[in-house]
């Protein structure tokens, strides 16, 4: 242990830009409550020295493993927890204060799964560049709206722990199944975990969360901001087969949520590689328009109002760019096509084909777009850490 701390000890700033993969997850898991262990190979670093750390830190009585029911997570012990408030207590002094689940994780099924949902979303955000952690972003969700009204410069993403900071208001959004919110310049975007499962709706409450986010973060504290937005969302999950599933389960419940419009646009993203270059993509504006420029080449501009919704047109047969896999709008397309017996042109990514052409009926025509070599020429490869 005290080898391990001396080194998280020798400077503030180097855990603030997290050049450490020791401090990377032992913050984690302190903002998480548990941490899965299966998500550590979506984490920067080799997995060698990945499987160094932890095995040090648990030496050091730092971490430990807890398993049961099938699921496997690592845990802070309350030397490490008295050891991080004691050296930064700004930082993590608030997230081992009460009773929450993230300080004192419960051990029932249902509980754990909610703490590795919200760990998966957490990686997702840290691996798309997103600022995550408390210290990193502006404060929004405060019992009362600050005097002066911050603005979100780059995109930061706000756990459902950190809604409740709004205090009374929160209890009204009790039961809502979101993981957090994700604000980026001009955008809300409420954000779902279902992870290998099928997502069990909470209507009301989500039509609540909805309502809260429209008056206390649009109208009340960021106006200027997010006045005019039109709030999104984003649906997480294992991988692109749960796709058909979840739609076709939304079709028969009661509560259309995923499809009757209670949001603008409604993406699925997988907790994996892809996802993150996804979520990246949907936070860079300009370089969505430059990938939607190089798709459009050699097609006719949108036709806006027309009957089947479009990105762009080949002749009289709408095509759409649906790589960001709004869901919605990719079943509207499918249904538009299939009522006025008209063919038309999706595009997606090549991890995406097997489940679209089960989504879709055949009248959609699936062009793919190839993932490594679009992410070669747009992305860098995220720096590993040591």
């Amino acid at each position: 242990m005290e080898g391990v701390m001396r080194s998280m000890k020798k400077s503030k700033e180097k855990v603030h830009s997290l050049d450490s993969f020791s401090t990377l997850l032992l913050t984690l898991i302190a903002l998480s409550g548990e941490f899965p262990t299966e998500q550590i190979i979506r984490l920067p670093s080799t997995g060698a020295y990945k499987e160094k750390v932890i095995k040090s830190l648990k030496n050091d009585g730092l971490i430990r493993t807890y398993y049961h029911d099938g699921l496997r997570g690592l845990r802070l012990t309350a030397a490490a927890k008295k050891q991080l408030a004691a050296d930064w207590p700004d930082r993590f002094v608030p997230l081992f204060t009460g009773d929450t689940m993230t300080n004192a994780p419960k051990y029932t099924v249902l509980h754990r799964l909610r703490l590795h949902r919200m760990a998966e979303t957490l990686v997702s955000m840290l691996n798309a560049g997103i600022s995550s952690f408390p210290w990193q972003k502006p404060v929004v969700f405060t019992p009362t709206p600050l005097d002066q009204a911050p603005y979100i410069e780059r995109p930061a993403y706000y756990s459902s722990r950190e809604l409740k900071h709004l205090g009374a208001a929160a209890t009204k959004i009790r039961n809502s199944r979101a993981v957090g919110v994700l604000l980026t310049d001009g955008n809300v975007f409420t954000v779902y975990n279902t992870g290998p499962a099928l997502m069990k709706w909470e209507y009301q409450a989500e039509m609540r969360l909805k309502a809260l986010l429209q008056i206390e973060l649009c109208q009340n504290r960021l106006p200027r901001q997010f006045g005019g937005a039109g709030q999104c969302a984003i649906l997480f999950g294992s991988d692109m087969e749960q796709l058909p599933a979840l739609l076709d389960a939304d079709t028969r419940t009661q509560h259309h949520f995923i499809q009757d419009g209670s949001y603008v646009r409604f993406y699925f993203l997988t907790n994996d590689h892809h996802g993150d270059v996804l979520l990246e993509l949907l936070c860079s504006p300009d370089e969505k328009a430059a990938l939607d420029s190089t798709l459009a080449q050699g097609l006719d501009p949108p036709r806006p109002g027309w009957p089947v919704v479009n990105d762009a047109m080949d002749g009289d047969s709408p095509v759409l760019f649906g790589y960001t896999c709004d869901m919605p709008r990719i079943k509207n397309f499918d249904y538009a096509l299939h009522i006025q017996h008209r063919t038309g042109l999706l595009y997606c990514f090549d991890f995406q084909e097997s489940a679209l052409r089960e989504l879709c009926g055949p009248n959609v025509e699936i062009q793919c777009i190839d993932f490594e070599a679009y992410e070669r020429s747009v992305f860098h490869q995220p720096q590993e850490i040591d």
